[in-house]
């Protein structure tokens, strides 16, 4: 089960029209690219994809799932979206509320475990380590634990004993232990064990991190917890989602987008010509995508597809998504561009902090110069 239907408030206004899943990343991917490519990866084709907040683009792009290979007849991509009932409108109230709406997809396919992951993280991992982890332990439930590289706090935090059984988890404590780890968010549950946590609960709005794993605590579930010591970035803000794209530049080894032998990263192609650098100084240190034209200076930065950039324009430490147009003599500096926008001629756009651009912003921009 893969949970894309939250509205990512935190990325706004990237994610104004678009679920945070089909958010741009690396220039050529979408952050549901990861857990798609992680699913194939592990030969695990039975997905259901849980949608809500505008969910148009992502299904558009993910189709049928040919991409990733889950175009199967038996399992294969399934969207689960909210639906109308005689019970009444069936909107999610959380995540773990979400799943409890489908339980008739996981009932009709009847695992033995079921999977929950989220659709707008960055890593590459292999989920049978972690299936096969939770079978041999014996748990009832299994979380996905990493260690991060920012505060504690902003995670649900989980203490183990020697035997990785989870003892405690607090959701985004004040004052965690040191020696805690951070929950990925990454679930792998006895169905039958699922079944029940979830329809036993009272409340109408219920989360898996908030609300369910410290009810399986309190009611003597085994939970166990799997140490992920790979590459984990939870991108839920403007400036995770940038310094995650900057690790592309500065960090290649860390995800080794490179390394098609295992873990290969799958993307939509789309079928663009091959990009044109009318120079051959003026590419530092960047990724430039398929049918860019790049007839200015790029500096520590991602172009996505089909991005214009005139002659003498200056971008540095920017990420520019998909055919964005950058007029001459230019100047972008620690910029998120989005889809579409269009850059006139001779315009400064040099920030202190990351900033999100696009034609509504500019075009607001244009007013107080006026005034």
């Amino acid at each position: 089960m893969v949970l894309v239907g939250g509205r990512g408030t935190r990325l706004h206004p990237i994610t104004k029209r678009k679920a945070k899943p089909a958010v741009s990343f690396g220039g050529k991917y979408k952050l549901v690219d990861f857990v798609l490519s992680n699913l194939t990866n592990a030969h695990l084709t039975t997905v259901g994809v849980v949608t809500q907040y505008e969910p148009y683009s992502l299904m558009n792009y993910i189709q049928h799932g040919a991409t990733w290979d889950l175009d199967i007849p038996d399992g294969g991509i399934h969207f689960l979206t909210p639906y109308t009932s005689y019970e009444g409108d069936q909107w999610q109230k959380g995540t773990a509320h979400a799943v409890r709406q489908h339980q008739y997809f996981i009932d009709h396919y009847n695992p033995e475990y079921v999977l929950i992951l989220s659709g707008d993280h960055i890593y590459k991992m292999d989920y049978n380590k972690l299936i096969d982890t939770h079978e041999k332990s014996g748990a009832e439930m299994t979380l996905g634990v990493f260690t991060p590289n920012d505060a504690l706090t902003r995670y649900g935090v989980v203490n183990i004993d020697s035997e990785n059984k989870v003892t405690d988890f607090h959701e985004k404590p004040e004052t965690p232990n040191d020696n805690a780890y951070a929950s990925m968010g990454v679930y792998v549950f006895n169905r039958k064990c699922l079944k029940k946590i979830l329809n036993d609960a009272d409340q109408e709005e219920f989360d898996f991190g908030k609300d369910v794993v410290p009810k399986a605590l309190r009611e003597n579930y085994d939970v166990r917890s799997y140490h992920f010591k790979g590459y984990f970035r939870d991108v839920g803000t403007v400036e995770n989602l940038f310094k995650t794209n900057m690790d592309l530049l500065d960090h290649p080894e860390y995800l080794k987008l490179n390394d098609y032998n295992h873990l290969p990263l799958f993307t939509r192609s789309s079928d663009m010509p091959p990009h044109h650098v009318m120079r051959h100084d003026l590419i530092h240190e960047s990724l430039i995508s398929d049918g860019c034209l790049v007839s200015g200076t790029v500096k520590h930065s991602i172009l996505s597809n089909g991005v214009a950039i005139k002659e003498d324009a200056r971008i540095e430490d920017s990420l520019i998504f998909s055919n964005a147009v950058v007029g001459e003599n230019s100047h972008i500096k620690n910029a998120i561009v989005l889809e579409d926008t269009i850059i006139l001629p001779n315009t400064d756009l040099v920030f202190d902090e990351v900033t999100v651009i696009d034609n509504e912003t500019l075009w607001a921009l244009g007013g107080e110069d006026n005034d």
